[in-house]
């Protein structure tokens, strides 16, 4: 995968270089040291991936992705010392936002998530999220349109449909329906729950690592802060 440094401080370079080259999936591509330069260097090296400085002269790192355009727009890593604009580069499509000094570990870990992008992109139209969902009740059955359904819940080897007025028990499993179910408005958030995003009601912190979903019909679970934040940027 070959990566284009763009960063106007050479010390952040450096680090950035000494990275890519000590992860052998990965190809130096060349470097920028301003907004300008590292659209010209992306025309001129076709990058898979940019890590991207968000303050550099003349176009900041943002301005430069609202700049590309086409197919052959590179994944975007953003590297920054500053927390503060996390959500404006997911708003531009980012794969990752990196806080300085960068670690290889959390290097590897983003470009991980570019992989995955990439390979997701290649494996041709996503599947058909169903129309309906079929829950019992007794010997009844009733249609479910997705949107009704608020959560899924596995109890042993049973599954609950939990809508915003009845539950009801499901005909497959938790692992079969998140195969099938629309992505990312379904997620999975446990072991044993499925939640429909569409439903958060409130995001609240309950501890520096927990916080409490609480959903549109009361039901509430409890995620870690990665998760959270997560859920947040998708939604919000």
């Amino acid at each position: 995968m070959r990566v284009l440094i763009a960063d106007d401080e050479p010390i952040a370079r450096q680090v950035l270089r000494e990275h890519v080259e000590s992860i052998p999936s990965l190809e130096l591509s060349g470097e920028a040291a301003t907004g300008a330069e590292t659209l010209i260097r992306i025309l001129e090296t076709r990058p898979d991936v940019v890590l991207l400085d968000l303050q550099m002269p003349e176009l900041d790192g943002l301005a430069v992705v609202r700049s590309l355009r086409g197919e052959g727009k590179p994944a975007i890593i953003f590297v920054t010392a500053f927390e503060r604009h996390a959500l404006e580069a997911f708003d531009v499509g980012a794969v990752d936002y990196l806080l300085k000094p960068v670690r290889r570990e959390r290097l590897e870990k983003a470009i991980h998530k570019v992989e995955r992008q990439i390979q997701s992109s290649h494996a041709g139209p996503p599947r058909e999220a169903p129309r309906k969902i079929v829950g019992r009740r007794g010997t009844d059955m009733y249609l479910l349109d997705p949107s009704e359904i608020v959560a899924f819940q596995a109890e042993g080897e049973l599954v609950h449909i939990i809508s915003a007025t009845e539950r009801y028990f499901a005909d497959h499993s938790l692992k079969m329906l998140e195969e099938k179910l629309e992505q990312p408005r379904f997620r999975r958030i446990h072991r044993r729950t499925i939640i429909n995003t569409d439903h958060i009601r409130r995001i609240s912190p309950l501890s520096s690592k927990r916080w409490l979903l609480k959903m549109s019909n009361g039901f509430e679970a409890v995620v870690s802060k990665r998760l959270a934040s997560a859920i947040r940027e998708q939604r919000w």
